[in-house]
């Protein structure tokens, strides 16, 4: 999980210097849109922050309570979850900065972007039991 950590820090810093290209090549920089821009990320943080704080209490009340067996261990699931949700989230913001500094993008990776995020987000539906046939 660390270097999903290391990769979600790594996309946002990505995701922040290609939105201040973006964002000088179209004259609509400025600090505001930075601290702006800057606030958006440490909520992503504190985000990830939350879910690994929830994945340490739920492992620790289902690996220490005895009427409680699984038939597995409980280690990690939120964590990892909310990371890839950011990481994918970040990656989808890149490729669209990318598009807007004139790069040509392929569409087959844009599509991949969005089916990746919709399966991360079915994931978390399903283990909230939130899915889409459940609405």
């Amino acid at each position: 999980m660390v270097w999903m950590v290391i990769f979600f820090i790594a996309c946002m810093a990505v995701d922040y210097l290609t939105g201040t290209g973006v964002a000088i090549k179209t004259g609509k920089w400025g600090s505001k849109a930075a601290r702006e821009g800057l606030w958006h990320k440490l909520g992503s943080v504190i985000a990830v922050a939350v879910a690994g704080g929830a994945n340490l209490l739920i492992g620790s009340i289902i690996n220490n309570m005895p009427a409680v067996t699984l038939p597995f261990e409980y280690t990690v699931f939120l964590s990892p979850l909310v990371l890839a949700w950011y990481i994918i989230t970040e990656m989808g913001s890149i490729i669209e900065n990318a598009g807007a500094m004139d790069a040509p993008i392929p569409s087959f990776l844009r599509k991949m972007i969005a089916q990746l995020h919709g399966a991360t987000d079915a994931a978390g539906d399903k283990l909230t039991g939130t899915a889409k046939e459940d609405k």
